[in-house]
């Protein structure tokens, strides 16, 4: 076994870095797992400003002097947030507070409609049936009410948090994005000046990372946009809540849309019933999501993500699984990332050369 353990060490470990890098994973994922609410304004702080840095390459690269190409991005962020804070924010929680009024008709509707099941189809349904599904969305909708109930108690934590993100996530994309060669240089003095697996892995990632981001922002504005532009022209009840889901679904690949659909579904059905109206809004949504996944994806992250798709929903499945949103919004990276480490992890050969001789 000591042999065993021996020759893995010489065949995956024999160089320096390779163990300084290991340490550094280690503790990477350490930190994530144990403090990933707490430096949760710093994550924030990272993905927005891998999104405004393109900006401001391409400012400079049209000779706009890098500080003032820094202000003028930052200027725009900041009025955007201001945006969606002051406008967008208030309007989507009125109507999340109308559906949530209009949530009991809606249930009561449902109610009759199972109650019919076992009169028009006794060969497939039962009362006895019927009154268990019942039984099991009353139980559901009042569990629902208790998450509601507690995260209306907890508010007022809640909106102490938004109040600080709010104030320091701003703070430090500015100083991201004004000294990021200063930071950078700072974490580099940090490591061994011989690190060919490090400048590799980071080579690789560094321009996938920021791709990946900045186009997974456009897909959800674009998706989001229009999902809102072809539900109110269909007329159906909530566009901009539905849009808001639908725009954000993109950040789970192949499953989000699956599961967005439920809700567009049932709110056109509560809305039409099965009708024409429905069908063409099913069938509308429907378009769209091919568009975005066989069009829009590939155009937008061209090689970027050159992932197999039982790979990607595996990253979903394990990083959601261990760190939430940010595990599922980072899955596709993260994914990237461990095969770049593997791809350019050195493998010694000396040992088997050495045992075999």
């Amino acid at each position: 076994m000591i042999k065993v353990f021996s020759g893995l060490y010489d065949r995956y470990f024999s160089e320096e870095e390779a163990i300084i890098f290991t340490l550094l994973l280690v503790a990477g994922t350490l930190i994530m797992l144990t403090m990933g609410g707490v430096i949760a304004p710093l994550l924030w702080s990272m993905v927005l400003t891998f999104m405004l840095q393109g900006l401001v390459n391409s400012l400079v690269k049209i000779n706009v002097p890098r500080r003032f190409a820094v202000y003028c991005v930052y200027l725009v962020f900041l009025g955007l947030t201001l945006v969606i804070f002051l406008i967008f924010l208030p309007f989507s929680w009125s109507r999340l507070t109308a559906f949530f009024n209009e949530l009991p008709s809606m249930v009561n509707q449902l109610r009759s409609l199972l109650l019919l099941l076992p009169q028009n189809y006794p060969e497939f349904f039962t009362e006895a049936q019927v009154e268990e599904w019942l039984q099991n969305m009353q139980g559901e909708i009042g569990q629902l009410g208790q998450v509601i109930l507690s995260y209306s108690v907890s508010s007022i934590t809640r909106l102490a948090t938004l109040v600080v993100y709010t104030v320091l996530v701003p703070i430090m994309v500015f100083f991201m994005l004004k000294d990021s060669e200063k930071l950078l240089n700072f974490l580099e003095s940090w490591l061994p000046k011989k690190r060919p697996i490090m400048a590799q892995v980071w080579h690789e990632m560094n321009d996938q990372l920021a791709n990946y981001i900045r186009g997974k922002a456009l897909e959800i504005l674009i998706v989001g946009i229009t999902s809102y532009l072809m539900f109110s022209l269909f007329g159906l009840n909530y566009p901009l809540l539905l849009a808001v889901l639908v725009g954000f679904s993109v950040i789970v690949p192949y499953v989000g849309a699956l599961v967005v659909t439920i809700p567009v579904f049932l709110v056109g059905f509560f809305q039409w019933g099965f009708t024409g109206d429905l069908l063409q809004v099913l069938i509308a949504y429907t378009i769209l999501q091919l568009i975005d996944g066989n069009i829009m994806v590939p155009l937008i992250f061209s090689e970027t993500v050159n992932l197999h798709p039982i790979a990607i929903i595996t990253a979903v499945l394990v990083f959601g699984g261990l760190w939430g949103f940010w595990g599922v919004f980072f899955a596709i990276p993260l994914a990237t990332f461990f095969k770049a480490v593997i791809k350019a992890w050195p493998v010694s050969t000396t040992g088997e050369h050495t045992g075999s001789s």
